[in-house]
């Protein structure tokens, strides 16, 4: 990957210079190191690449990033009385635009007439998703809840038209779910969901999300894309404004790609209007009027291959999980408010169970009991602690995640008397490593796409799904399918508490470590919301003149 540091900021200044001289208002911020992974609606699972995704392409539905309701994307819709057939009225005249190297175009269709988005691009796109040809993790998410698309997504179905969505008419879309959930309006409106162009995928490949080819229709369109470098998305001038997706105020968003240290050094140079703050800083910083630290929306955890051995046994995760002691990780080195994790879910989700609620079934710091489990381990295998294999523990590149997994491989080594290797790769080729081959322990963090339970115990541990979570465990699939039906939240609180004990504890598949804050500086020059969802709305920012 290149490096990208306080060189960036001749850059910046040219850009400020130049949007200034043409009345611009031109907002900089950074995604943190390392490349976009991808444009595509139907690949995307990391947070830098939905945020882009959602601004070019918003979905039927949406969330509102400050509230967390569920609001009108580009359709409004209506439920049969079964729950079972989603019936989606498209707003009419969304033009599909590019921009063409000078400025923010529509798309002409072979007849020369403008192309506007339709229930056709939503019937291409869905099917992109669940196509294991074209699709990734999230395919998994969408699969289940719609008619035979968990058949096509495992390969038993060839018949990629059977999926369980048709188009009535050009303005109105019909899903036809498996069964009725609360939470479908939320799932059907997310990014893996949403239209697709095509006529351009069919033209370009995988090369269709490029600067130079890329066509969308949301409230930005993506003007430059320099490959780990920099990011610019421009105001779609064609954009309907709606309740929920106004018009723009900014002329442009350009992100840069830089640790946090260079972040802030680029934010009191003046050069950047959002940026990260490093923990060395915080106590410096939290007291200015920039900073600004709340709820996060994702819980920070280390996934463990279940393959691996000594991983692939419970005492063994689960001595690593206990042998963390959590808190002192947030006071030493976050030192923004952290919360220990003890369940994987967050405790604002719909259904969610409280770890204080369950104590007996959540993770938990113990370094007595991890060594229990690890002697246990040793014991049954007639083995000592200098015969076990090498543990490799990696997390992606970045100044945060490596101090903390200093942390833990200092606890590890006091607590266990276990010497843990650590490794770190760039973003792009870590997502695909922990996907395809696992270490021991890898870093991982899982964020919020709908306010539910569901999304953060089923979307990503049950078997059928996340493929860098290795569950493959019945009673825990049993549980959170038959949550996803009950209506009752007492009832539901219980159920995910049984899995959550299973998933933390007695199978010890994951180690939850905090539910995350943010925290980061913002210029007096931005108006802005805050956003609990993981993804900013940028068509609500605006810049003082």
């Amino acid at each position: 990957m290149k490096k990208v540091s306080l060189g960036i900021a001749v850059a910046l200044s040219l850009t400020l210079i130049f949007s200034a001289a043409f009345s611009q208002k031109v907002l900089n911020m950074s995604f943190g190191p390392g490349d976009v992974p991808s444009l595509d609606p139907s690949i995307a699972t990391d947070t830098s690449s939905i945020q882009v995704i959602t601004e070019l392409f918003p979905g039927l539905t949406r969330l509102n990033e400050e509230t967390v309701e569920l609001q009108d994307g580009v359709a409004s819709y209506s439920v049969s009385d079964d729950g079972l057939t989603f019936t989606f009225n498209i707003m009419p005249d969304i033009a599909w635009v590019q921009y063409d190297g000078d400025e923010v175009v529509q798309v002409m269709d072979d007849a020369g007439d403008v192309r506007t988005l339709s229930a056709n691009d939503f019937v291409y796109g869905w099917r992109r998703s669940v196509d294991p040809a074209s699709s990734d993790y999230y395919g998994s998410v969408l699969a289940p809840w719609v008619v035979n698309g968990s058949a096509i997504y495992d390969g038993d179905e060839e018949d990629i038209g059977s999926l369980g969505v048709r188009a009535v008419d050009d303005l109105t879309l019909e899903v036809t779910a498996t069964q009725p959930a609360a939470f479908l309006p939320n799932i059907f409106g997310m990014w893996m969901a949403t239209a697709q162009p095509s006529w351009l995928i069919e033209e370009y490949g995988d090369f269709w999300t490029e600067d130079d080819a890329i066509q969308s229709y949301g409230p930005f369109a993506l003007k430059e894309w320099l490959h780990d470098e920099s990011m610019t998305i421009v105001k779609n001038p064609f954009w309907k404004a709606t309740d929920s997706i106004p018009a723009p105020k900014i002329d442009e968003v350009h992100f840069t790609m830089l640790e946090a240290s260079a972040q802030l050094a680029n934010f009191e140079a003046g050069l950047l209007d959002v940026s990260d703050v490093p923990s060395d800083d915080i106590d410096r910083l939290k007291s200015t009027p920039e900073y600004r630290v709340g709820p996060g929306s994702c819980t920070y955890y280390y996934g463990f291959n279940t393959t691996k051995a000594p991983m692939d046994d419970a005492r063994m995760r689960r001595a690593f999980s206990f042998a963390i002691e959590r808190q002192a990780i947030i006071d030493n080195i976050l030192k923004a408010g952290q919360q220990p994790a003890g369940f994987f879910s967050r405790p604002n989700l719909v259904g969610a169970p409280l770890q204080e609620d369950f104590p007996d079934l959540a993770a938990r710091s113990d370094a007595e009991a991890a060594r229990a489990d690890l002697q246990s381990y040793l014991d049954e295998k007639g083995i000592g602690i200098d015969e076990l294999p090498q543990i490799i523990m990696m997390h992606n590149e970045s100044e945060s995640h490596a101090r903390i997994a200093q942390a833990a491989q200092q606890m590890w080594s006091e607590n266990l008397g276990i010497d843990v290797e650590i490794q770190t790769q760039e973003w792009a080729v870590y997502l695909e490593t922990t996907r395809e081959d696992p270490p021991h322990i890898f870093r991982l963090g899982w964020c919020l796409d709908y306010p539910d339970a569901n999304n953060f115990l089923y979307d990503v541990f049950h078997s059928s799904t996340n493929p860098r979570n290795q569950m493959n465990n019945p009673e825990f699939d049993a549980l959170v399918e038959e949550a996803a039906t009950v209506s009752d939240p007492a009832e539901r609180r219980v159920l995910y508490a049984q899995a959550e004990g299973i998933l933390v504890n007695s199978f010890a598949g994951t180690a939850p470590i905090y539910y995350y804050t943010f925290s980061d500086l913002t210029s007096d020059r931005v108006n802005r919301t805050y956003s609990q969802i993981g993804q900013d709305r940028f068509e609500k920012w605006d810049i003082n003149e």
